[in-house]
């Protein structure tokens, strides 16, 4: 029998919980729009892009809670995009009159049954339309403006958030003070082992799913009656020393008693166990696989939206290949997922038509990306496809050998690596031209790709890929046939035998095309660590010139 993970997947269809996200002013945003897939969103983008930022957007919109607490408490000058606030100080120098700084983000939701009472026209959608969704709006309190302007009129250069108020509300512009139970999320952060929706969330649903209101009570009488035991047989004694304490108690005594109040009830003293050992004590890969299992649990679907803090931290390759597969199987069909990666394995197993690209103040989306490209993609998951997606160009070559030549001859031309000039030498290692030079496009990469002619003419070779290549984002450059079949070749014409010989530290009898085809990286790594520059094959020249910012 084969296990979950190996069973062809079901078809399924999704039921959209968020239609859209739209942040405005809001950390690195001043305005991003985000339309998300209905079942997989896979956020990637370079350090400091705003991946986070967009995961713990949903949640204040979706809570009205961040980091665990009210939106309000946490409240501080640096939520506000700095650009926008930079603006505001500035205009003000001027004597010009500005509008103070505020924060929107807006959830727009589909329009199903259980989300009616959210549905209103008091949104940012142009034309208005009415559609369920929630906002949580910071804003100067009008009762503060007297405030503000004495504080803004000293020296400066931060926002005046003690005299803000965070609103949260529906789009039906109703104030809201706690989540509509139909719409729970959970937010996992697996870089610090925590959960914003807490442990507790999940035990919670844990115990709910598992016992039945009449187990509940019994516990809770038990429990109950141990405490109140443990006063009469454990704090007798103390008790008794206590009750001659004097003192401003109006003749009253004090004594000591276990708490009985809901502060202390049973299933706050419950705590989860993974092969005997608390759950704070397992492994902190564990405590991943375990709590993003259970907030993607199929059998309630209690949890319609789902965010994932880069679930590659604390795992090893084995226990992230298990989790990520176990992700299809696990995630029910009204549930939403959400995840930041830095992971090319993570992107490619939950598919490239899941991916929502973060750069420079907006998202891009790449749901047109070919099925068998996705899939192709799927089954190569080692493959770093993130360095495809994130790089500013691209030069794709056949191999090892290639990418090191490639980079020594581009150096050779303008005295500095192609990684400074935001160039990224990737190996295709054995794909297909035609599956990354589709995600090129796909990405819009301005991207030189290389490879061997095999002793067949340049122009068949672009047979197929004609779709792909432009001359002016994408090129396919290929050796002259006259020139050799391979690189190596390719190099003895345009610099002579006696040349490589040298670079090479060959004698005279070595056949240096025969010893550069048999010892193709240890010849590539001679040539970078060569004194000597050697000219660059013709094809690898335009390259060079076309990939060149």
């Amino acid at each position: 029998m084969r296990s979950r993970s190996e069973r062809a997947p079901r078809p399924r269809v999704h039921i959209r919980v968020i239609e859209k996200i739209r942040i405005r002013g809001y950390r690195k945003f001043r305005d991003l729009v985000v339309v998300p897939t209905p079942a997989v969103n896979i956020l990637v983008g370079d350090n400091e892009s705003g991946k986070s930022t967009v995961i713990e957007a949903i949640g204040l919109a979706m809570t009205g809670r961040v980091n665990g607490r009210p939106a309000q408490d946490e409240l501080n000058p640096y939520w506000f995009n700095q650009d926008i606030v930079r603006d505001f100080f500035r205009a003000r120098a001027n004597g010009q009159d500005a509008a103070l700084p505020t924060i929107s983000i807006e959830v727009f939701l589909a329009d199903e049954d259980d989300v009616q009472r959210l549905k209103g026209a008091h949104n940012s959608d142009v034309p208005t339309r009415a559609c369920p969704g929630m906002e949580l709006a910071v804003e100067p309190d009008p009762e503060c403006a007297n405030e503000i302007d004495t504080y803004l009129d000293s020296e400066t250069s931060l926002l005046p958030v003690e005299y803000y108020q965070v609103i949260w509300r529906s789009f039906a512009d109703t104030i809201m003070t706690a989540r509509p139970h139909c719409l729970t999320t959970a937010l996992i952060d697996s870089r610090t082992i925590r959960s914003t929706s807490g442990i507790d969330f999940h035990l919670r649903q844990m115990l709910s799913d598992h016992l039945e209101p009449k187990e509940k009570a019994k516990i809770s009488v038990a429990f109950r009656t141990v405490k109140e035991k443990m006063t009469a047989d454990h704090l007798a004694d103390v008790n008794e020393r206590m009750s001659g304490i004097e003192g401003a108690l109006d003749g009253h005594k004090m004594s000591l008693a276990m708490d009985q109040t809901w502060r202390s009830s049973w299933d706050a003293s419950v705590s989860r166990h993974v092969a005997d050992v608390p759950f704070g004590l397992a492994g902190l890969g564990q405590q991943v696989a375990v709590k993003i299992a259970l907030a993607m649990r199929r059998n309630a679907d209690a949890v319609r939206v789902v965010m994932i803090e880069e679930p590659e931290n604390h795992l090893s390759h084995t226990s992230l290949n298990k989790l990520v597969s176990e992700f299809t199987s696990l995630r029910g069909d009204s549930q939403q997922l959400f995840a930041t990666t830095h992971s090319s394995f993570v992107l490619n197993r939950l598919g490239l038509d899941s991916l929502l690209l973060i750069s420079e103040g907006a998202v891009s989306r790449f749901e047109d990306i070919d099925e068998s490209t996705v899939k192709y993609f799927r089954k190569l998951p080692g493959y770093d496809t993130l360095r495809l997606v994130l790089a500013d160009r691209v030069v794709l070559v056949e191999g090892a050998s290639d990418e090191i030549v490639f980079e020594r001859l581009y150096r050779d031309k303008y005295s500095k690596r192609p990684i400074d000039d935001g160039i990224d030498v990737i190996s295709m290692r054995g794909l297909a031209l035609g599956r990354c030079l589709e995600l090129a496009m796909r990405l819009d990469k301005r991207c030189a790709a290389i490879r061997d002619n095999d002793g067949q003419d340049p122009s068949d070779l672009r047979v197929g890929l004609e779709s792909y290549l432009d001359g002016t984002r994408r090129e396919l450059f290929v050796g002259d046939v006259r020139g050799g079949r391979t690189l190596e070749p390719q190099l003895v014409s345009a610099n002579g035998e006696e040349a490589l010989a040298r670079v090479l530290g060959l004698t005279e009898r070595a056949s240096v095309p025969t010893w550069m085809k048999n010892n193709k990286t240890e010849a590539a790594i001679q040539v970078a660590d060569s004194k000597e520059a050697l000219a660059a094959p013709p094809y690898l020249e335009k390259a060079i010139e076309f990939i060149h910012p």
